[in-house]
């Protein structure tokens, strides 16, 4: 076999000329073999027969089958079965015909290899530092707030979306970027769509960061107000990151597994901790922060982790937060399973056929669909798959389980949110999920405004809130807005019946606003530092030493600009009176997939150019190109144009305007004329930023569909591709080596040390 594979070529568009070196073992495996590896056997036909006979009978149960209640079970099989579906069958014919990889050609981190940025690296530590960079609050916010519509609507577009937008769009991104030596998205509109589309996109891009950014902290600002057991135990990941920074560093260098347990082991001291301090007269004094104070306290905390070594604190933070993420999720599937909780919650809501809810404003079409964003599709995604990862990977076929496969992983998080959600009693979540404007704040205001909406079903009285509260160890559980308290209060209902009792939901529930703040703040880290070298760049082309990222000078500027954007909006956000998350969410997810709709057109643009073989498979990317391009572009209209002041912003910001023209003191729900006036404030800002997001995206969406066209008459287009070079490694393209791929790594390990290639192993 050794010889065999040795001699057999593999078909590849452009890189017939790469020559591998005969003194080395294959570079990749033969064409042949992978033909082999496709053939059906009866055991695989048995095996995936199950797994889509599963599927189809839990998605008859959730969309069909529905009686009172629905078991919480089915969810978790309807997306796991989904996902495997699609990964085995829809990844690879986008693989196959689009993508088209070549592993005989080297990739940015192997040409360019320097230590620094480009580094070849085992393919599971970069799925682990990738799902880190990407999964942010957009998973477990979104599916939270969308549950006021009810379970079925969130629930298809969470998997189906995945499936045919999200994932595609990460994967082929990641492809098409590491491809052209890790450009960024930006830089590829510019060579793609020329200098009005490519300079559209990068405007668009940083703009965009500052919201995601914003959001980002503001949900976690809401996740540990008043909460100073959340403070306290939060506030102390980050001299355990720096720990772990210096243990990899100096102490312990390259001990991975030995550094993720040391630090899990003290997380749980933190949390375990954080309750009694919480529970002494001087801890509950400092560490009951209100939501201003901890604001100041992450933007402080975005610069300081922006310009500090990446080894320091953000690095060790991600490892961390990669086993944390991924370990809570699949541990709260598992005891969805063994458990069994039965849902309530109606597939679609009182509210999925209006425009107004207590939670969001906007009717389910388009609302739905930018509410649940980072779950299904996401545009800040691009910005990481055409950032660090393309410069990370070691072959080209490892994208398909990065990309593809780590927005799979995303997805699934999404739907566990949703899950969590919903395994509330109705009274209970939309006391949680209304602005204190609405409940006034108090029990008693939070019993009387959900009893007056009219849900069927639902009598909350104030005895529920008071015991949910004093389970869970907080105070109250009133207007916790932002997503992160109900999915905390969700998992601990969950987890509680799974493993320890009632006696240790508070524990789950603040484990829970550990993890979730873990999880975004990993994500604020990323995305202050990938904005401070996206500005970096943009500044570079008027002063050029800018570009350079170890000019201080220039990383402290870029980065103070970059926090202060972003730290102005989570200001606005945290002194809002409608509720900031409830207002500022649907901006954020309406940016976010503007910005989905710029990488899907930079794609479009590059795949058609490829030549007329590839034509035929353009509606993969164009079908949730259009549909993404509707969507974001009618969320945009209602929220620049609608005349109800719940879901216009322009709307808003005129009756409040007229209100204090008039004289009043009070409006609606705002309370003062300092309220008011912030109403305006912060409407004024929402709806200027939304005007000029569509209008940047829909540059961008012109100028792709022009350079499609003129693709398309001319059968293709320039090739903006790094050119072809020899790879001189190895590695396996999936999470578990293949016989024939076992078989070339031992060859390479049977080479003498001198021609062991370099690598980073953990």
């Amino acid at each position: 076999m050794t010889s065999e594979l040795r001699r057999t070529t593999i078909e590849a568009d452009s890189s017939d000329e790469l020559q591998p070196d005969p003194s080395l073992p294959p570079t990749a495996v033969p064409e042949r073999e992978l033909e082999r590896e496709r053939k059906w056997t009866w055991p695989k036909i048995l095996l995936w027969a199950a797994v889509a006979l599963l599927g189809g009978i839990a998605w008859v149960m959730i969309a069909i089958v529905r009686g009172e209640t629905v078991n919480a079970i089915w969810f978790v099989f309807a997306a796991v079965c989904s996902y495997l579906i699609a990964y085995r069958f829809y990844s690879k014919v986008i693989q196959r015909f689009i993508a088209r990889p070549d592993d005989r050609r080297a990739t940015p981190a192997e040409v360019k290899a320097d230590g620094k940025d480009y580094v070849p690296t085992d393919r599971r530590v970069l799925f682990g530092h990738h799902f880190a960079a990407i999964a942010g609050a957009g998973p477990l916010v979104g599916p939270v707030l969308a549950a006021q519509m009810g379970f079925l609507p969130g629930t298809i577009w969470i998997i189906v979306g995945v499936i045919l937008a999200g994932a595609v769009q990460d994967y082929l991104v990641l492809f098409f970027s590491m491809r052209r030596g890790g450009r960024t998205i930006g830089q590829m509109a510019r060579d793609e769509l020329g200098k009005i589309g490519g300079t559209a996109a990068m405007v668009a891009s940083l703009l965009i960061m500052l919201i995601i950014v914003a959001i980002l902290a503001l949900v976690v600002v809401n996740a540990l107000g008043e909460s100073p057991w959340g403070v306290f135990s939060v506030s102390m990941t980050i001299p355990i990151a720096l720990f772990m920074g210096v243990y990899l560093r100096y102490l312990r260098p390259g001990r991975i597994t030995e550094v993720s347990l040391i630090g899990f082991v003290l997380l749980i001291a933190a949390i375990v901790a954080g309750g009694w301090v919480a529970a002494t007269p001087w801890g509950a004094e400092i560490f009951h922060l209100d939501r201003t104070t901890i604001a100041w306290g992450i933007i402080v905390y975005g610069f300081i982790a922006a310009v500090l070594p990446v080894w320091l604190l953000l690095a060790p933070r991600d490892y961390l937060s990669t086993f944390m993420k991924i370990g809570v999720i699949v541990m709260l599937a598992g005891a969805v399973v063994v458990v069994r909780p039965e849902i309530t919650v109606p597939a679609f809501s009182e509210f999925a056929g209006g425009e107004l809810g207590p939670v969001f404003s906007g009717p389910l079409f388009p609302f739905l669909f930018v509410t649940i964003a980072c779950g299904a599709l996401s545009g800040f995604h691009a910005l990481i798959a055409s950032g660090t990862t393309p410069k990370l990977i070691e072959k080209e076929r490892q994208t398909r389980f990065i990309g593809y496969g780590g927005m799979l992983m995303e997805s699934f998080v999404a739907i566990m949110a949703l899950v969590a959600a919903i395994s509330l009693d109705r009274g209970i979540y939309f006391a949680m999920n209304s602005s204190a404007a609405a409940t006034g704040g108090t029990i008693e205001g939070a019993v009387a405004f959900v009893n007056g909406l009219g849900l069927m079903g639902v009598n909350l009285t104030p005895d529920m809130l008071s015991s949910a509260a004093a389970a869970v160890g907080e105070e109250s559980i009133v207007s916790r807005t932002g997503g992160a308290p109900t999915l905390a209060l969700g998992l601990a209902h969950i987890m509680q019946q799974f493993l320890g009792g009632a006696a240790m939901a508070g524990f789950w529930y603040h484990f829970a606003i550990m993890f979730e703040a873990l999880f975004i703040l990993t994500a604020v880290d990323a995305g202050t530092r990938v904005a401070r070298f996206m500005l970096q760049d943009a500044i570079g082309n008027v002063f050029p030493k800018f570009k350079n990222t170890a000019w201080r000078p220039g990383v402290w500027i870029s980065t103070a600009i970059m926090v202060a954007g972003w730290g102005y909006i989570l200001i606005l956000g945290v002194t809002d009176p409608l509720g900031g998350i409830n207002t500022f969410f649907p901006l954020f997810g309406i940016a976010n997939q503007l910005l989905a709709v710029i990488a899907l057109a930079v794609v479009l643009a590059i795949v058609v150019k490829r030549g007329r073989s590839y034509f035929t498979w353009l509606w993969i990317i164009a079908v949730p190109l259009g549909f993404a391009a509707v969507v974001t572009i009618t969320a945009s209209m209602f929220k620049i144009f609608s005349p109800v002041p719940q879901v216009g912003y322009w709307a808003n910001n005129v009756a409040f305007r007229d209100a204090l023209a008039a004289g009043e003191t009070s409006f609606g729900t705002a309370t003062s004329v300092e309220a008011m006036e912030a109403v305006v404030r912060n409407t004024s800002v929402q709806g200027t930023l939304s005007i000029v997001f569509v209008t940047l995206a829909i540059i961008v969406l012109i100028t792709s569909i022009l350079a499609t066209i003129k693709a398309l008459r001319n059968g293709g287009g320039e090739n903006h591709e790094d050119p072809p070079v020899a790879s001189r490694r190895f590695a396996p393209a999936g999470l578990i080596a293949t016989p024939a791929e076992k078989t070339i790594e031992r060859e390479w390990a049977a080479l003498p040390a001198d021609h062991q290639p370099e690598s980073v192993r953990h």
